[in-house]
């Protein structure tokens, strides 16, 4: 089913991707000196900076349309509320040992991430009922 987007969920869409596009540089380009601040491993933070990267392209594409399918939409959301649920799980799991500065960056960015999802299904649910194909 392809759906109109709302203006809202086009441009918070746009946001996250440019903070996805964002991280995934600065955790791929600098994940060792990054890990020795985190003290998060520096090839957990080049894989998942790889993985911001591949979803920057999805969300930017998203962002640039006026129609999608519904389920992409609904991959943004779930994709967002999986990421906060394991940046706590890594932190409540102990199979890494961060800095404060690292449990303050991981908690952070969930917190960002939390915000943008909770504005897109705003947005989603502003958007209209199926588009023409």
């Amino acid at each position: 089913m392809t759906m109109q987007l709302s203006s809202l969920l086009r441009r918070t869409l746009g946001v996250d991707a440019a903070t996805c596009a964002a991280m995934g540089v600065a955790m791929t380009a600098g994940g060792l000196p990054i890990g020795r601040i985190t003290g998060l491993p520096p090839a957990l933070l080049m894989a998942a900076g790889i993985v911001l990267l591949a979803v920057a392209a999805v969300m930017a594409w998203l962002a640039g349309r006026s129609s999608a399918p519904a389920p992409m939409v609904w991959l943004v959301l779930g994709g967002n509320a999986g990421w906060v649920a394991a940046s706590l799980a890594l932190l409540a799991s102990g199979w890494v040992q961060p800095t404060l500065v690292g449990t303050v960056f991981v908690l952070a960015q969930a917190l960002g991430v939390v915000g943008l999802t909770a504005v897109e299904f705003v947005g989603y649910r502003r958007s209209g009922g199926v588009a023409a194909a």
